[in-house]
């Protein structure tokens, strides 16, 4: 299985102390949000997504076509609505013909500021399709797939050089910009960068930050690149993703982190991750995870990490060429230190779920080393996530997928708890079915019946999965979890 850290004697002990000091371990609504629902890959042939929900109730959605020729917009008030056919893609705009704007149109970005929407975009020249620079599209309408697109031209940063990839967020009231760019005398293909805006929000002001060099071995494979920066913020810290490599199976999102109350434009205030926080997974089949975006769940209590892949790993030629990035979707969770858990890039179809403990709410249910168990502070994320399919057996039930290993499912064994791959047999089918019943202790979580033992239910018992039958109070509580 995945590398992971023993496993503590203490371990009911900490429960126990954590279960007491919940309030304090959980940083957000996000930590104890519902269960959210989503199919993969959510948009085929889109690369670069950026997804963002507006006041009127509806999700919008730019990306990246194959074409490299044109910016497209659709909306839905669902994020799984953003597949459907009544989301119609609409074409807000088409490269020039000539000069400016003519080639590689790429990475477009939508934005609400002060009453207007905004695209910020990069684009190429027609008689030099690699001199990428950043630009600028306003729209006045209420409804951005309406109105005109007023063109308000090129993002200048100090340096005429290779830029793409502008971002623009608000920490304590200040509006930022942050893009990647080649700079003069450094030998990389981009890094992130940092301003302020100036009186409209394409015009950056005062000084600039470099935050972000390719130095890593994963930020430099095939290509030297930082870029794609988007920002989160929670608990009092912003959170800087931003993707590297090649944009091959190699691409990969790394991180920064600051202090919301520190000089944003200081590099000494920003630490970065000395390893990647998502790249590409053989076991899900997932290669090249990047260019992120961050958006809300339809209930507006979990946060949604938004992104393309592909689902094989060898491309023939350039990847820029080959048009099979995909939007995909999935729920960012975060650890109890505060920090966002982006996890793996979940396999294709319907995205997993965590299942808490209800007598134990810092604790969630996780493989180690096969065995089940429920513990705290999960940081290797895909051991807690789980995918709520038909029940192997039939009959209505109901199987729990492992996540990071597909095909493994939980199942008990001499009424033990264990995640297996299933072999086939009629034995294993049976063992890892179940009954979803309404939480035993609470009627808004869960119980899992067993489907050839009845009345027995899963349950933990010092901090391991047991199958059992449950009479008292505190084994239904045992027995009983939440989706998240």
């Amino acid at each position: 299985m995945s590398p992971r850290h023993l496993l503590r004697p203490v371990l009911a002990a900490a429960l126990a102390l954590l279960t007491t000091s919940a309030g304090l371990a959980v940083p957000g609504p996000a930590q104890a949000a519902p269960a959210v629902s989503y199919t993969n890959p959510l948009v085929s042939q889109r690369a670069d997504p950026h997804i963002v929900r507006h006041t009127d109730g509806y999700y919008y959605m730019t990306a990246t076509v194959p074409q490299y020729d044109r910016i497209v917009l659709r909306r839905a008030t669902t994020l799984q609505g953003l597949a459907t056919a009544t989301a119609t893609e609409t074409t807000i705009w088409r490269r020039h013909t000539s000069g400016e704007m003519g080639a590689h149109i790429w990475a477009p970005e939508i934005h609400f500021i002060n009453g207007r929407w905004y695209v910020y975009f990069a684009a190429g020249r027609t008689d030099d399709v690699w001199r990428i620079r950043m630009y600028v599209l306003e729209n006045a309408s209420a409804n951005p797939l309406t109105g005109s697109w007023t063109e308000r031209g090129r993002i200048t940063t100090p340096w005429d050089t290779f830029s793409l990839d502008a971002s623009t967020f608000v920490v304590n009231g200040v509006r930022y910009l942050t893009w990647a760019q080649q700079e003069p005398g450094i030998a990389t293909n981009s890094n992130v960068y940092l301003a302020r805006t100036g009186a409209e929000p394409w015009q950056i002001t005062g000084p600039v930050a470099r935050l972000v060099v390719p130095t890593y071995d994963w930020e430099t494979r095939g290509y030297r690149v930082a870029e794609g920066p988007t920002v989160i913020q929670r608990n009092g810290r912003v959170f800087l993703t931003y993707s590297a490599s090649a944009t091959d199976a190699n691409y990969c999102l790394g991180m920064l982190t600051a202090s919301a109350g520190a000089n944003l434009l200081d590099p000494a205030s920003w630490s970065k991750s000395p390893t990647p926080v998502f790249a590409s997974n053989a076991a899900t089949g997932q290669y090249g995870p990047g260019h992120n975006s961050f958006t809300v769940s339809e209930d507006g209590q979990s946060d949604i990490l938004v992104y393309h892949d592909r689902n094989y790993r060898d491309i023939s030629g350039d990847p820029l060429n080959d048009p099979n990035r995909r939007t995909r979707i999935q729920k960012l969770y975060w650890n109890a230190d505060g920090t966002p858990n982006l996890g793996i890039p979940v396999p294709d179809g319907a995205t997993p779920v965590r299942l808490r403990s209800h007598d134990l709410p810092a604790a969630y249910v996780r493989h180690y080393d096969y065995r089940a168990r429920v513990e705290p502070n999960v940081t290797n994320l895909a051991d807690s996530q789980f995918r709520i399919v038909p029940g192997l057996a039939g009959a209505g039930s109901v199987s729990l997928e492992s996540t990071n290993f597909p095909g493994y499912y939980l199942r008990h064994r001499a009424f033990a708890l264990y995640v297996e791959r299933d072999d086939g047999s009629a034995l294993f089918d049976n063992d890892a079915s179940f009954q979803r019943r309404s939480g035993l202790a609470a009627a808004d979580g869960l119980s899992l019946e067993s489907q050839n033992y009845p009345g027995r239910y899963v349950r933990h018992r010092d901090g391991l999965l047991q199958l059992e039958t449950v009479a008292a109070d505190a084994d239904r509580a045992a027995a009983t979890f939440h989706l998240e």
